[in-house]
């Protein structure tokens, strides 16, 4: 079973007013990136979330609520980020099941061209 999670890239405070409180220092964007884990391995994926959010009044800013200026900051932010490049690695069960299987068709290979004689 995969396990899917999502790590922080960046964090950036926003200056502009939340639509919710009208605060001008509460406004949090938060962009994460997409990490996936199961027995065989680990990825870092291209998928990209971000997330606005007001610690003053406590609530989450949907892309409904967002005015022109939060639109225009959320380009910049989302512009100025760097994710990590794609990835995997290969955990240690990867590995045997990928050596178990070239040792069984080695093994087909040289039982059929005659050199192991069964």
């Amino acid at each position: 079973m995969a396990i899917t999670k999502f790590f922080t890239l960046k964090e950036a405070r926003l200056n502009n007013n939340c639509p919710e409180c009208y605060s001008t220092d509460g406004l949090q964007i938060t962009f994460k990136q997409k990490f996936t884990e199961n027995a065989f391995y680990k990825a870092i994926t291209n998928d990209t979330v971000y997330d606005i959010h007001c610690y003053n009044c406590d609530t989450s800013i949907f892309p409904i609520q967002w005015t022109e200026d939060i639109e225009r900051v959320v380009d910049y932010q989302k512009r100025a980020i760097k994710p990590k490049s794609k990835s995997i690695k290969l955990k240690p069960l990867a590995w045997l099941v990928i050596l178990l299987d070239v040792i069984i068709v080695v093994l087909i290979i040289l039982v059929a061209t005659g050199v192991i004689a069964l």
